[in-house]
């Protein structure tokens, strides 16, 4: 039977570094993404601030507002109704360290919803792609706002 080895938590300069390396905006995805539309003679607009939510990007004109959420820190589990999965990760951490990230990821995945209706109540139309079937194949997400964005076109 394998000994099962105790927690030990990281250093907190360790912690601080690690987190610090992950990037919130301007990832490969995002640029892998935008170079596709901007091919496809679509322009648009980063990270606005003026728009709700702060969209990764944004077709003002259209009103049409694409975010790409990453799974792990949109939860996608959550989303997708398949909770116990990111419970069974949880279970790998200190009982307060648990309830700190089971609250943390319920809240953004309550905020990521309320940004939503929030935008469509204003006339935005928004997309919501994840990270990891955009990275696989980005054909499907490119297709899908560049027709919506034609659609809404103004004029």
């Amino acid at each position: 039977m394998a000994k099962r080895l105790a927690y030990r938590p990281k250093p907190r300069d360790e912690v601080r570094r690690n987190m610090s390396a992950i990037r919130s905006w301007e990832n490969r995805t995002e640029a892998q993404l935008r170079r596709a539309l901007h091919a496809l003679g679509l322009r648009y607009r980063k990270y606005r601030s003026n728009v709700l939510g702060r969209p990764d990007i944004v077709f003002q004109a259209s009103r049409v507002a694409v975010f790409l959420d990453g799974d792990y820190w949109h939860a996608r589990e959550l989303v997708e109704g398949r909770g116990a999965i990111l419970e069974k990760r949880l279970r790998r951490l200190p009982v307060r360290a648990r309830e700190y990230w089971r609250a943390k990821f319920r809240g953004r995945v309550q905020r990521d919803a309320e940004v939503t209706q929030q935008l469509r109540d204003a006339g935005w139309l928004v997309l919501r792609f994840w990270e990891s079937d955009v990275r696989a194949n980005p054909r499907p997400a490119v297709r899908k706002i560049a027709a919506s964005v034609k659609r809404r076109r103004p004029g």
